[in-house]
């Protein structure tokens, strides 16, 4: 059961998680079952994103308004088409498609099997290693600006982030290691993560929304507190993030997420977790 200490807890490490390539879903719950609490689930995780990407669009606010509102006139404005951010309206469209689809299909497994600590260990250690990677690859050749992004890239993004419906992925670590390994620059990489992922959030935190306070999921008031400590925390969390890739390396979260991914495999190994420890199976 989640009570308001839970729910606080859970909603500090939502917020710092979210928008680092660590992932946010693995860490409510591998902290989860570290400290002995019941697995929040699919829905308290979806519902707290809402807080984090309400700080998204506050902080992105005018690059959004602007996306917006040229998307919408270039669909009667014909030479509007091929303005940037149009086409970074379409974009963001579809590239949203492919975690639309593929969520919707697998849902049941997403919810339930896959949530097993020996997974979300796996790919916390593998989609490490390829972060590592892609952030070499850019290392070593001219990085392309956000303005640089085609079509087939925004597609290619929108499956990278599809990926992060696993547990351990990391819906900004897939994405960004989707956009380094493309060409594209840190920055532009993080920026254009942190705006395709709003439709997949926001429609995945509506509709599961209806589920708190049902069922196996948590109640009303530690979701609610979850979430507004989520949104705190989280817009902190995006400035610092910008603004440390801006000169850094991935390198301290890959190291991180290597580290987190071999304790959690070597806890279940030697029998002193569970892989399904608190976990309450989703009909």
């Amino acid at each position: 059961m989640i009570d308001w200490f839970h729910g606080a807890v859970l909603g500090l490490i939502q917020g710092l998680t979210e928008f680092l390539p660590v992932s946010s879903s693995a860490h409510l719950r591998v902290f989860s079952a570290l400290l002995g609490w019941d697995d929040p689930g699919a829905a308290f995780t979806a519902v707290t994103q809402l807080g984090t990407e309400s700080a998204v669009l506050i902080y992105f606010r005018r690059d959004i308004a602007s996306i917006v509102k040229t998307w919408t006139l270039s669909l009667f404005r014909p030479a509007l088409r091929s303005h940037q951010d149009a086409r970074m309206g379409w974009f963001v469209i579809i590239g949203t498609l492919p975690i639309g689809i593929l969520g919707a299909t697998f849902q049941h497994t997403i919810e339930n099997s896959l949530r097993d600590l020996r997974v979300i260990g796996t790919t916390l250690i593998l989609f490490g290693v390829i972060l590592a990677v892609a952030d070499r690859t850019r290392a070593v050749r001219h990085a392309r600006p956000i303005s640089d992004l085609t079509l087939p890239h925004a597609i290619g993004y929108g499956f990278a982030q599809a990926l992060a419906l696993i547990p351990g992925v990391s819906r900004s670590g897939g994405t960004i290691s989707a956009g380094l390994l493309l060409g594209y620059s840190r920055e532009a990489a993080a920026r254009y993560s942190f705006l395709l992922a709003i439709p997949a959030v926001l429609a995945s935190g509506v509709l599961e929304v209806f589920k708190i306070g049902e069922g196996p999921a948590p109640a009303w008031g530690p979701t609610l507190l979850a979430t507004l400590i989520a949104f705190v925390v989280g817009y902190a969390a995006v400035a610092w993030f910008l603004k440390y890739i801006s000169s850094h390396s991935f390198t301290p979260f890959v190291v991180y997420r290597i580290l987190l991914g071999v304790l959690i495999i070597g806890l279940v190994t030697f029998g002193v977790l569970e892989p399904d420890a608190g976990v309450v199976v989703a009909k």
